[in-house]
């Protein structure tokens, strides 16, 4: 079922809330910190509006007078936190296309990604995003440019500087960035998105994600 207008829309289709006028910024951090919490542990179909009033000290009637409604108020609140939530993270890809050794960059540069992606907390996001993505695709869409902006555009930016100095032979640099996120950080990614209690030792991934580097540089990096 998709979410009625009731608003502007940005152009991922997440309501625009404007900024409150007569509750105050904490009252309205308060109203986002509870839903997080409620939708995070219910999902949307059981996430529960007393629930969130009760954790917020808001009253019922001042959340739909400033989110709409309950579609708006999941969409408002889970919208504003991808973006939120990945401005904070360092990408380090940078540096790539200059490192001295590209393979230890590389893994360097995986082991700190999967470092931040297997974080709990972007992790129960992942889940959300995903169980409810066919009910708001526009999340997903959202999901998606966040990260690719924040990881891929950087690494497709020093494969393309790699590939013009012949130190890679990599035709399309957009492929290859999706095959080295796929064959590193993707793999204990998936293994944690389908199961909450999984556990990946520092050493289990190095390895995962060093295998992963020799595929890659198997396959795009130039012989001497």
């Amino acid at each position: 079922m998709g979410v009625e207008p009731a608003g502007p829309l940005d152009e991922y289709g997440i309501p625009v809330i404007p900024a409150p006028v007569d509750v105050s910024q904490r009252k309205r951090q308060a109203i986002i910190d509870a839903a997080l919490v409620e939708f995070l542990r219910e999902g949307y179909s059981a996430a529960s509006m007393d629930a969130i009033t009760n954790r917020s000290g808001v009253s019922k009637a001042t959340i739909y007078k400033h989110f709409g409604n309950k579609e708006r108020l999941f969409l408002a609140v889970v919208g504003g936190i991808l973006p939120q939530t990945y401005a904070r993270l360092e990408c380090g890809a940078a540096g790539i296309a200059d490192a001295p050794d590209l393979r230890t960059a590389l893994i360097d540069l995986a082991v700190d990604w999967a470092h931040i992606l297997l974080r709990p907390d972007i992790m129960s996001l992942r889940r959300l995003v995903i169980g409810e993505i066919d009910r708001f695709p526009q999340l997903g869409q959202l999901w998606y440019r966040v990260t690719f902006d924040m990881y891929n555009e950087p690494l497709i930016t020093a494969f393309t500087e790699l590939c013009a100095r012949g130190e890679l032979d990599a035709p399309d640099p957009a492929l290859a960035v999706q095959q080295f996120v796929a064959a590193t950080v993707g793999v204990p990614q998936l293994v944690h998105t389908f199961r909450a209690d999984a556990e990946t030792s520092e050493d289990e991934l190095a390895r995962i994600i060093g295998s992963g580097v020799d595929l890659v540089l198997a396959r795009y990096a130039t012989r001497a």
